[in-house]
């Protein structure tokens, strides 16, 4: 079952802290303890004691609206470290690893002000301008919904994004507590549903956990880059230097970036998210904070 922290909302894989009230109140200020915040009475998170079927809750609809007054500060810090809000979701996409939370923080205030519902399509994000709406992609099944992002997190190292109870349960990603998804960012201004012929809908037989994109079953590979540079030579000192940390798993990859060679150093593929979180906290240990998950 899910375990978290003061402040915090996280899965056993991934961890967000929850922006106080008083942060939110002096929009995003100083405002940042250790101490319990009472009013979660849960102290952990957890799905519902009871099973709940979700397959049927419709994905979030995209609408124009106004960014939250509250939850878009220019950058805001989280345990030490600054975040910054983006000015805009225009062709916002990026690959990650996702986690969700439960029942601990259902009814209570998100970072935009609105209440968490864990039966809604919802999501938290660390950047997104507040509210952002995206199609999530699971890149393991090909399952894919639509959420509103409205929230802040999840905070902790190698996470993207954190989702309700039910946009994980339609993604499948609830048993694991993490899942390799895609996200895609919405206009709402140019957004029509998926159209169905109904006809052809009747004849189909029914699924029991159906997905807006249908199953398709891929094998994604997951990486931890551990740095990028212009000289071929920096990439491979890092990789001398940190080739008794992690044998045999070590490789530079080249891409071209502002039309110039760019060598990145990256560990994998990896067996599983758990995997890259340990190999996260022994590359810390050797002065590697924060290296970019990278999914192919």
């Amino acid at each position: 079952m899910p375990t978290r922290k003061p402040h915090s909302k996280y899965h056993p894989t991934g961890q967000r802290y929850v922006l106080p009230a008083c942060v939110i109140a002096l929009g995003f200020g100083a405002c940042s303890s250790g101490k319990q915040n009472s009013r979660y009475a849960q102290a952990q998170d957890a799905a519902p004691a009871q099973h709940i079927d979700v397959s049927s809750v419709k994905d979030a609809i995209p609408r124009v609206e106004p960014y939250s007054r509250y939850g878009n500060p220019p950058s805001y810090v989280v345990l030490g470290k600054r975040y910054h809000t983006l000015d805009s979701s225009d062709n916002y996409r990026e690959r990650g690893i996702a986690s969700w939370y439960g029942t601990k923080f259902h009814g209570h205030r998100t970072s935009s002000g609105e209440s968490y519902d864990m039966y809604k399509m919802s999501a938290a994000h660390k950047s997104l301008p507040l509210p952002t709406y995206a199609r999530v992609t699971n890149l393991g099944n090909g399952k894919s919904v639509v959420v509103k992002i409205n929230d802040r997190g999840p905070f902790h190292e190698n996470r993207l994004i954190d989702l309700s109870y039910a946009a994980a349960s339609r993604l499948d990603i609830l048993g694991k507590g993490t899942g390799l998804v895609e996200i895609e960012a919405i206009d709402p201004q140019k957004y029509s549903p998926p159209a169905r012929n109904l006809a052809v809908a009747a004849s189909q037989p029914k699924v029991a956990n159906p997905s807006s994109s249908g199953d398709k079953q891929t094998n994604p590979s997951l990486y931890l880059q551990l740095g990028a540079f212009l000289s071929r030579s920096n990439a491979e000192r890092l990789q001398a230097r940190l080739s008794k940390t992690v044998p045999g798993q070590l490789q530079i990859t080249e891409a071209i970036s502002n039309q110039q060679p760019v060598y990145r150093v990256r560990v994998g593929p990896l067996a599983s998210v758990e995997t890259a979180d340990q190999l996260t906290k022994i590359l810390a240990t050797h002065g590697i904070e924060s290296p970019r998950v990278v999914i192919d």
